[in-house]
């Protein structure tokens, strides 16, 4: 359920997010002159191709607003941090929530907790204790569900004015809370890990769409529909907002922080071959969303997740499952660095992995650095490329073959490294090229012993139509090396064709 919960949130909400907002600013904040600099940049950056807000203007300068003329920070006045029992109170309810539609909706066995299984389970004692055990729960369930549920506890906090590093304990009381008091069973240490860290990530992005879509200052039927959108995005904030009485407050400035937001979906068919054989396997449908937040460009001050890009792929007519893909990344620090015509952000990212095909199943949370550069190559032409590596000090990868079509866990935990490496070339306004490579090394903790090596390669090409949509091309490879002390060597190529129509919002 939290899985397709997941997926109708991202369906759902994509036709109103808004990167920016038009209206005019608090003019004791901007000048007039500055609102028709802001309107000018923001259709330029309607124009850009991959990136969004590509131009530096060194003379647009505001330590409030950024360059688009939106606040770069929750208004401390209207968004107030409040004592630590609000979101404590929030992610309590959130948790009984949870535990009653378990209990009466999908009516699972192991969520009739009572005095007996508390009991029990706190004499487990803290986390990594002896009787703390890793669960058998499948792929999903611990790489998807639990850093969504761990998310809904992150918002809880930032929806009372806590701030992203401030909201982190709130997660892992949510967490600890639903594995001692939420389930009859013997807790587990990997759904602590992933609802932790996962939340944090999966939170502040969920957050951070959601205040692109708030926006106090409207009325009437956009006013509704911009708060249902937040509330499908972000239940918690929306409880939160409701119990403040923001649901229906009106103010005349914004309250919440807004980025530049571009999201792309896409749609069409894909050809999943049988190895590498070209164009021997089934056919599909699939949805593909990207979204990418924030100007990496724009020089100043950087907090956590001022800029994060994000791909959710969906298949249809594929089998049981239907979310094929969720990666993407955060910044946590950054710094920006210009050498001539060269522009840079150089920083520490927070990375998650999702994937789930026919060729393995893998889960990486990683932390590590990273540099995203923009090069011109012509008037009207660009060179952009991000290049990461990062420690992964928690996995999950399956054992042989994926996808896991049982209800149990057919794969191992570990940890390792991973380095992502993305190029796109932009043609004009017409053509665009780009290069996705992802390589993981995987060496396990909790399982069959050995190392796994595991690569992606999504070399792709793009021509615009016309305004906002484009038909493109992109070619799939996957790569699986295993090498088990127990069950020998394994090494599998699987390639897959995609074309689909993408419309840019």
């Amino acid at each position: 359920m939290k899985t397709l919960y997941i997926v109708i949130v991202s369906l759902c909400c994509t036709g109103l997010l808004h990167g920016q907002y038009l209206e005019k600013p608090d003019t004791e904040s901007i000048s007039n002159l500055k609102i028709k600099k802001q309107q000018q940049l923001y259709m330029t950056h309607l124009r850009s191709y991959a990136y969004i807000g590509m131009i530096s203007d060194d003379s647009f300068e505001d330590t409030v607003h950024n360059q688009y003329g939106d606040v770069r920070n929750d208004n401390p006045v209207l968004i107030q941090k409040q004592p630590i029992w609000n979101p404590v109170v929030t992610i309590i309810g959130f948790n009984i929530v949870t535990n009653l539609f378990d209990t009466y909706i999908t009516k699972d066995d192991f969520i009739h907790v009572g005095f007996a299984s508390w009991g029990r389970n706190l004499k487990a004692g803290f986390p990594w204790g002896p009787s703390w055990v890793w669960d058998q729960d499948r792929f999903g369930m611990n790489f998807l569900g639990h850093p969504y549920s761990g998310g809904e506890y992150f918002i809880a906090a930032r929806a009372n004015g806590y701030n992203f590093w401030e909201s982190i304990p709130f997660t892992f009381f949510g967490s600890y809370m639903w594995k001692i008091f939420g389930e009859t069973g013997i807790p587990e240490r990997n759904d602590l890990i992933c609802t932790t860290i996962g939340g944090a990530l999966f939170g502040e992005i969920l957050y951070r769409l959601s205040s692109n879509v708030l926006d106090d200052r409207t009325t009437g039927m956009e006013r509704f529909f911009r708060e249902l959108s937040g509330a499908v995005l972000a239940p918690t904030r929306a409880w939160t907002r409701l119990t403040e009485g923001k649901l229906f407050k009106v103010t005349s400035e914004d309250t919440s922080q807004r980025e530049p937001l571009n999201m792309a979906l896409s749609a069409g068919i894909r050809r999943v071959n049988n190895g590498s054989s070209f164009l021997t396997g089934s056919s599909n449908f699939f949805l593909n969303i990207n979204f990418d937040y924030g100007n990496p460009f724009e020089v100043r001050p950087w907090k956590p997740f001022d800029y994060f890009k994000m791909r959710t792929d969906l298949t249809i007519g594929a089998g049981r499952k239907l979310v094929d893909e969720i990666s993407g990344y955060g910044l946590l620090f950054g710094k920006n660095v210009e050498s001539g015509d060269l522009k840079t952000l150089v920083g520490v990212f927070q990375h998650w992995d999702y994937f789930d095909n026919w060729t393995f199943e893998l889960g990486t949370m990683a932390f590590g650095p990273g540099i995203i550069t923009k090069l011109p190559v012509s008037s009207n032409s660009n060179l952009y490329t991000n290049i990461h590596i990062g420690v992964v000090p928690f996995a999950g990868n399956s054992t042989r073959y994926g996808p896991d079509t049982s209800q149990i866990r057919d794969y191992d935990f570990g940890g390792g490294a991973e380095s992502k490496f993305e190029c796109t070339l932009n043609l004009g306004s017409r053509i665009r090229f780009t290069f996705v490579g992802s390589y993981f090394w995987f060496h396990t903790y909790v399982g069959s012993p050995g190392d796994n090596y595991i690569g992606v390669l999504k070399p792709s090409i793009g021509l615009r139509l016309f305004n906002n949509l484009s038909v493109g091309v992109e070619h799939l490879v996957y790569y699986s090396d295993r090498f088990t002390r127990n069950y020998g060597d394994f090494h599998q190529v699987r390639t897959e064709q995609r074309v689909n129509l993408t419309l840019s919002i």
